[in-house]
């Protein structure tokens, strides 16, 4: 894999092309984008060797979409179209379904790797991009079955050998759970940070009060509003399913708070403590 395109050089392809570059140092990394800006800045900060287009495919060994999902999803069969037999394309998408199902029956199906790096940070663009960011992080694949076996494996060496974990998910599972451990967890980041600003119109020194746990907390409320308003679209009903056990959760706790039933708290933050062991090597 010498020529890569990478389509959306920002947090997760930037990163992806830091590490590859150090790895493989021969390798050539080829951007795309439909800011030319953005192109200008990877370049700038050495993230890409050259600028590309859509058209250059023909010539990819791998292609690497890193953009909103919801984009993903209109451009992707048109990047199978262009790929050369010889050619894989993956994606970094948080969601999987719906970009599975958009190419099933695309007759080059076989180049095509889905994969969720669960790996970043809340920030967005190409100086965002970091080394190392896969290390020990999981990289879930689905479909695998789907993609023609020599491919899927010089893909599989070179996530690998930048320090990611394999784990193999089918998409409809993949959605339904990272509902659970990443959606849910940036919408209740989202929606504390706004409960906070809409109280900090009447009282300016909130802000001087914020601690290390509200920053720890409010902390993806940063991230990019273009990248998970998609997301949440596309896996709507798996994230109104966790939200309707956030919130039944949430009034049971306040309905302990109107009763003064502090032992029932008390007994119900004890037994929620035991995900320190379940996280503990994970995080």
């Amino acid at each position: 894999m010498k020529n890569i395109y990478i389509i959306g050089v920002g947090l997760i392809g930037g990163s992806l092309a830091i590490d590859i570059k150090n790895k493989y140092p021969g390798v050539v990394i080829h951007g795309i984008s439909r800011k030319e800006a953005t192109l200008d800045e990877a370049l700038a900060l050495k993230l890409i060797d050259k600028k590309a287009t859509l058209d250059d495919i023909v010539h990819a060994d791998l292609v690497i979409i890193s953009i909103p999902v919801d984009a993903t999803v209109k451009l992707l069969p048109s990047i199978l179209d262009k790929i050369p037999d010889t050619g894989l394309v993956v994606d970094a998408g948080s969601t999987k379904a719906d970009i599975c199902k958009v190419v099933e029956n695309h007759p080059k199906r076989r180049n095509f790797l889905a994969m969720h790096p669960i790996a970043g940070t809340e920030h967005s663009g190409p100086s965002a991009a970091i080394p190392d960011l896969f290390v020990g992080k999981t990289n879930i694949i689905c479909e695998v079955e789907k993609t023609t076996f020599k491919l899927q494996e010089k893909a599989l060496e070179l996530f690998k050998s930048i320090g990611m974990r394999i784990r193999y998910m089918n998409p409809e599972a993949h959605d339904k759970h990272i509902a659970y451990v990443s959606h849910l967890s940036h919408i209740s980041s989202f929606m504390l940070g706004k409960t906070v600003i809409e109280k900090e119109k009447n009282e300016r020194d909130i802000f001087d009060m914020a601690g290390s746990g509200f920053a720890s907390t409010v902390r993806l409320a940063k991230s990019s509003p273009e990248m998970w308003t998609p997301i949440f679209k596309q896996n709507k009903q798996n994230v109104i399913e966790t939200l309707e056990e956030y919130i039944n959760n949430l009034t049971h706790f306040k309905d302990l708070m109107k009763s003064d039933d502090f032992e029932a708290i008390f007994n119900e933050m004890k037994e929620t403590n035991h995900i320190k062991d379940i996280l503990n090597g994970i995080i």
